[in-house]
């Protein structure tokens, strides 16, 4: 068989399903909100600004992406970024994206969560109107605040199910605020009809992927790379054909693996589980779009573990009939319009 190269890569119609808004802006997009907030001083250039997105570990992730949010501080910043997002997608061949957003870590800036989802919205629609990337809006809860701020907030949301947020899903500081806390906001948001995600088996290990599809009842499991270390984990995630949305390159650069060539998605995959490959939250080049879209995770996965164009288009084509928010979005993702 042979490897798959980067003209074949690009062409693949490809869809982002594990993307955090917020940490996906393009560098120019997010210098220029640098700017407008005075912020040169502490970063003095788009290679400044790269440097800062450099992380010794997942931790050191966490305080990254809360110093970025600093530059987010009107409800139109969010539009503003839903639109330069798409258009860097865009230019990576990707032709359905369900962004994460974390609207409830804006309010210590005075944000409405809601307006900033609203907003989010109202960049994805014209990104749709200018680039035809179809879209659904996962709305992530953020596991830090707590069970009882996120069933306040997911009761917010739901008014919004209407308009184009498809799913939750619960990011944050996974070991130290573990999914079975949610339990109850969980079967809320079934209630309200939303699709289910949550983030599992990252920075904690497999019993934190037993409890997001045992007792949250996820369709998807963000990451769950760490599935690999329980074989009857791997065993049953590919019996209840539950899709991982894996995300090679952010896993490099947090240090949950040491090296490509050490990611899992090989064996994952000839275990059979649905696995999909994804972006996560990275941007690191000057001038670039995200750095880290799924054409260049997919590429550097092809070179090194061995992954074959028919399995990477067979798993876009599986997850598209999959059981996470994405299963209503089939139809959306051929058409490149936004999921019903």
């Amino acid at each position: 068989m042979k490897a798959i190269d980067a003209a074949r890569i690009r062409a693949l119609p490809k869809a982002e399903l594990h993307l955090h808004l917020e940490g996906a802006i393009p560098l120019t997009a997010l210098y220029t909100l640098v700017r407008k907030y005075g912020g040169e001083g502490e970063v003095p250039s788009l290679e400044a600004l790269a440097r800062r997105f450099v992380y010794t570990d997942f931790e050191h992730f966490i305080r990254t992406w809360i110093w970025k949010n600093k530059f987010l501080r009107e409800h139109e910043d969010f539009d503003f970024i839903a639109y330069e997002v798409v258009r860097a997608l865009h230019d990576q061949g990707v032709v359905y994206v369900e962004p994460f957003v974390s609207a409830g870590e804006h309010r210590n800036r005075g944000l409405d969560p809601v307006e900033v989802v609203r907003a989010t919205l109202s960049g994805l629609v014209r990104g749709y109107r200018d680039f035809g990337i179809g879209y659904g809006l996962i709305v992530d809860l953020v596991r830090d605040f707590g069970p009882e701020q996120g069933m306040a907030w997911l009761r917010s949301f739901a008014p919004l199910r209407a308009e184009g947020v498809v799913g939750i899903g619960l990011g944050g500081s996974e070991h130290r605020f573990p999914a079975r806390l949610f339990q109850e906001v969980y079967a809320e948001a079934r209630r309200l009809d939303f699709h289910l995600t949550a983030h599992a088996g990252e920075a904690a290990g497999p019993e934190s992927v037993w409890e997001a599809i045992d007792l949250l009842g996820v369709e998807r499991v963000g990451h769950g790379v760490r599935a690999i270390e329980d074989p009857r984990l791997v065993a049953e995630l590919a019996r209840r054909g539950v899709p991982l949305e894996l995300c090679p390159v952010s896993n490099l650069r947090t240090g949950v693996v040491t090296a490509l060539a050490r990611h899992p998605i090989r064996e994952l995959l000839a275990a059979g589980v649905r696995v999909t490959v994804n972006s996560d939250a990275f941007r690191h080049q000057p001038g670039r779009g995200v750095s880290c879209a799924p054409s260049r995770a997919e590429l550097h996965l092809a070179r090194t573990r061995g992954a074959r164009a028919r399995e990477l288009r067979g798993e876009l084509c599986r997850c598209r009939r999959s059981r996470g928010p994405c299963r209503g979005a089939r139809a959306g993702v051929r058409a490149g319009r936004p999921a019903g």
